[in-house]
């Protein structure tokens, strides 16, 4: 490659993976509100990503980007290093799951290999990380998952609770007073179609309502 993978570039390929991995699409407008940079800008550097030898991203005007295989196994190395750090975080220094997501984003770019093999054994090679999100193997392969959005679910429907989409400290610290952690079993009592708010039952506690703001950042997997 011509051109070392600094932080800068791990950051926006990260960042596409986010964006397309659950079908979305990595717009430029997408990739901007993601990583807070102006629209112009973000399509400059897809441009050099897309033209580096071997091309990281694949990118068409007005089609968004994609990325290629290389590209694909540097944001998954990324990811890797994220998720272990956050995890071990909570497990060896005592973090709460909603103080590690900055502190991994300086660290995920300065680890080395050893220091990610060394974690990663000391941790017994989890999966997933303290939010449950799947931790990528060390060929560098995204586990496969059974996880569907909570706002999904209907009436009846009783669910575990596999992982959290956020990154927002106040509203972790929210779900975790409610319950609402990887690995808790929850029920659904109502539906509302007029404004998708869920009616849920959590474990033994008081039945709490939710919007589809929350809802669909929590995954849950669904229990017959």
């Amino acid at each position: 490659m011509s051109e070392p993978l600094t932080q800068n570039i791990q950051d926006y390929l990260k960042a596409i993976y986010g964006l397309t991995s659950e079908g979305g699409e990595a717009s430029t407008t997408a990739l901007a509100a993601r990583l807070g940079i102006a629209p112009a800008s973000v399509t400059g550097m897809v441009q050099k990503l897309a033209a580096l030898q071997p091309p990281l991203v694949i990118y068409q005007k007005h089609q968004g980007a994609l990325l290629t295989p290389e590209g694909e196994r540097a944001a998954l190395e990324v990811l890797r290093h994220h998720r272990l750090i956050e995890a071990w975080l909570v497990e060896s220094l005592g973090y709460s799951w909603d103080a590690v997501h900055e502190e991994a984003c300086k660290l995920e770019h300065v680890i080395s290999e050893e220091f990610e093999t060394r974690i990663a054994a000391a941790l017994g090679h989890p999966v997933r990380d303290p939010h449950g999100a799947p931790i990528p193997s060390a060929a560098l392969v995204m586990p496969s998952t059974n996880d569907v959005p909570l706002s999904s679910l209907r009436g009846g429907e009783k669910a575990v609770v596999r992982r959290v989409r956020c990154e927002d400290a106040p509203l972790l610290r929210h779900l975790e007073s409610l319950g609402l952690v990887p690995g808790a079993i929850l029920g659904v009592s109502d539906f509302s179609p007029y404004d998708d708010n869920l009616t849920l039952k959590i474990g033994s506690r008081k039945p709490v309502v939710l919007g589809a703001s929350v809802t669909r950042n929590v995954f849950v997997e669904m229990m017959g």
